[in-house]
């Protein structure tokens, strides 16, 4: 069954040229052109990926991104926004809402492809260990992709829950911003290292207390500890 991605922006010409390249890599694509139509689809069809453009009529993609999250069945709907506005601060609030990417228009399709692919590798999981890691209350439970303190589980998007994965998995050792990059995002240290500041910022505000676990190594990066 193919992997079903879901296409928002209002620009026809947008539209065309990204659904034809994703159904050219063997996806099912929808589209939506407003922000009523791409929350009613993503909540119907719950895609596998949402391609979300920032400059929407009626509701922006911000506000979709928002309030995807805050749906327990969406949260964890693997989202790339794409934005015309080059400004870090454009870039930074995607990332803050829940985005787990983001590309500036123009874009080339071959780079949006290759975040596609990857972005729905990692929520797929297919080559984690059969294993849980517990350290005190704070519970990753690999075979079923979550997290969990005391008992509660806590919504995680599929690069939070690898990054949490990751750090810990690597107890006590500082891993950089670039090294994160290329194991978490798999990119190469060419992309912005606020991705890694901001989705670490997202994290440690979802797991609440369990965050004292992360530590912040100035000037280097991050490490998991005990």
């Amino acid at each position: 069954m193919k992997l079903r991605i879901l296409v928002v922006d209002d620009e026809p010409e947008a539209v065309e040229l990204v659904e034809f390249n994703l159904k050219q890599a063997g996806y099912a694509v929808s589209t939506a052109a407003d922000g009523a139509e791409a929350l009613k689809k993503a909540r119907t069809q719950t895609p596998d990926l949402i391609v979300l453009d920032v400059m929407l009529p009626e509701l922006d993609g911000f506000e979709i991104c928002k309030t995807l999250r805050l749906d327990a069945a969406t949260a964890k709907v693997p989202i790339i926004m794409l934005t015309a506005k080059a400004a870090e601060i454009d870039r930074v609030l995607g990332l803050e809402l829940g985005a787990d990417d983001y590309l500036t228009k123009p874009f080339s399709p071959r780079e949006l492809m290759l975040r596609v692919k990857k972005i729905l590798a990692r929520s797929q999981h297919q080559e984690e260990p059969k294993e849980q890691i517990r350290f005190g209350e704070l519970l990753i439970d690999l075979p079923r992709h979550c997290a969990s303190w005391k008992g509660r589980e806590i919504e995680l998007t599929a690069t939070e829950f690898k990054l949490l994965t990751i750090l810990a998995q690597r107890s006590g050792r500082v891993q950089s911003r670039d090294q994160l990059l290329r194991d978490v995002w798999e990119y190469d240290s060419l992309i912005d290292t606020r991705t890694v500041d901001t989705h670490m910022r997202r994290l440690r505000e979802k797991i609440g207390a369990a965050a004292n676990h992360l530590e912040t190594v100035r000037g280097v990066g991050y490490r998991f500890v005990e």
